[in-house]
């Protein structure tokens, strides 16, 4: 009964966190209890509590594979946002860098939408680019790599 309480406190604190950041949607995941609030096109809030994901084992190549993966974009450059990614200033205009471009530090990358925001992300380090991994205009998550520098 007691963690019933505190999930509708929970799912009411995400709605009030929902209309404060203006933003639609809304998933955390707490002690194996995973919970998702959207606001409906109507501003309806819909809950609903997600089953969380089982872990199974997992064998040691499959393992080994994603060690690969995750040592390959040890050099990527990381969105600090939510948003929508553009490789363009604008529509139409060339993209701020190419795979194979020499960047220096501080130098625009792609530009990151957020909340009608205009958030260019930057070069941590001077370097060359050596994979883009995200196509202009797609939607991105926090933390998600972008462009890769070497």
């Amino acid at each position: 009964m007691a963690k019933s309480k505190g999930t509708k406190t929970l799912v009411r604190d995400l709605a009030l966190l929902l209309d404060e950041t203006n933003i639609s949607e809304i998933e955390i995941e707490e002690d194996g209890l995973r919970i998702r609030v959207a606001r409906n096109a109507g501003g309806a809030y819909v809950a609903a509590p997600v089953a969380a994901p089982v872990a199974a084992p997992v064998a040691a190549p499959v393992a080994a594979a994603e060690v690969a993966v995750e040592k390959d974009i040890k050099n990527a450059v990381k969105s600090p946002m939510v948003g929508t990614a553009y490789l363009a200033p604008e529509p139409g205009a060339d993209n701020f860098v190419s795979v194979g471009d020499k960047i220096k530090a501080g130098q625009t990358l792609v530009i990151v939408e957020a909340m009608k925001v205009m958030n260019p992300i930057t070069a941590p380090n001077s370097g060359t680019v050596t994979e883009i991994l995200v196509t202009d205009g797609e939607p991105i998550e926090f933390d998600q790599a972008l462009i890769i520098i070497e």
